[in-house]
């Protein structure tokens, strides 16, 4: 029995052995394509670093920004005191832009977070049932396409009446469309897949197909098209604040700040010069997230 044994274990070290295989996780995948972009690593780094800003901006901004006056410097250049200048009423520019950050980062992710929900369900329900589901809720889309966002938003808030909830509203409804047709499309790809006709044949509800297996399936090309639609909105938001439609003066809104530079761009250039690039580089920053986080997870970006 002992040789036996001694045997058995020489033959079984002399086997290979055989590893199991280990995929690389997804989330590995994604982020090594990712980092390697360096344009849209700077952007996720300023859009961190703006939402970082602007939650604890009531407690970081250097003075009040509704309250604050100083009357010894009116449209004051930018100083050691005042790094953005003064406005027109004294009030420091660098604390009011922090504070709108709140804001504006508020209205645009808010309004296209609505808009993905719907939108997303509509979408969902359009492209797995078809049928008159999907003639009825495209034939809405293909009306709210018809007009161009920010005049529909338009409308929207002139029949709702001004204020920052409304305009929110207004944003959120014209991007619907855009999110019910993204996903309608690929709900349309996706199920009839192999994988979704062995779950429906297994008994599963529809309801499960949806919410477990095609809607994750979506889900990458969603938060591209978030990440990207955000800057949109914060544009929208405040294009009808500077109309005088979203938020109302002093709320230290960006687009109600540029609202009130007008009057004073020519003496004072530095009143409108920083509002609007805390507009610009906010979109152009989520713009450019978008890109890469899109190049990252369809694998258009480098491999790691």
């Amino acid at each position: 029995m002992t040789l036996f044994n001694w045997r058995r274990q020489a033959i079984i070290k002399a086997l290979p052995v055989i590893h199991p295989l280990r995929g690389t996780p997804p989330w590995r995948t994604f982020w090594g394509r990712f980092r390697r972009q360096p344009i849209a690593v700077a952007a996720g780094g300023f859009v961190c670093l703006l939402i970082i800003l602007a939650i604890l901006a009531p407690w970081i901004a250097p003075y009040n920004a509704q309250t604050y006056y100083d009357y010894d410097q009116l449209n004051a250049g930018p100083s050691l005191a005042h790094w953005f200048g003064v406005d027109s009423l004294g009030r420091d520019i660098f604390s009011r832009v922090l504070v709108g950050a709140r804001i504006s980062l508020a209205a645009g992710v808010l309004a296209v977070f609505i808009g993905m929900v719907i939108g997303s369900g509509l979408g969902l329900v359009a492209g797995y049932y078809e049928g008159w589901y999907d003639r009825l809720i495209m034939r809405l889309c293909d009306v709210m396409f018809a007009f161009p966002g920010i005049l529909l938003a338009i409308a929207v808030v002139a029949v709702m009446g001004n204020g920052m909830s409304n305009v929110i509203i207004a944003v959120a409804i014209f991007s619907i469309p855009a999110f019910a047709r993204l996903v309608r499309g690929n709900t349309l790809v996706l199920k009839n897949q192999m994988f979704i006709e062995s779950v429906r044949s297994i008994g599963a509800s529809d309801w499960v197909i949806l919410v477990r297996h095609i809607l994750p399936g979506t889900l990458s090309s969603i938060l591209v098209f978030l990440t990207m639609r955000i800057g949109l909105s914060i544009i929208s938001a405040s294009s009808l604040s500077f109309l005088g439609m979203g938020a109302q003066s002093p709320t230290p809104e960006w687009g109600v700040m540029l609202s009130e530079a007008r009057s004073d761009m020519v003496m004072a250039p530095h009143v409108a010069i920083f509002p609007s690039l805390a507009i610009f580089l906010s979109v152009l920053a989520f713009n450019l997230l978008g890109d890469g986080l899109r190049d990252a997870l369809e694998g258009d970006g480098p491999e790691s």
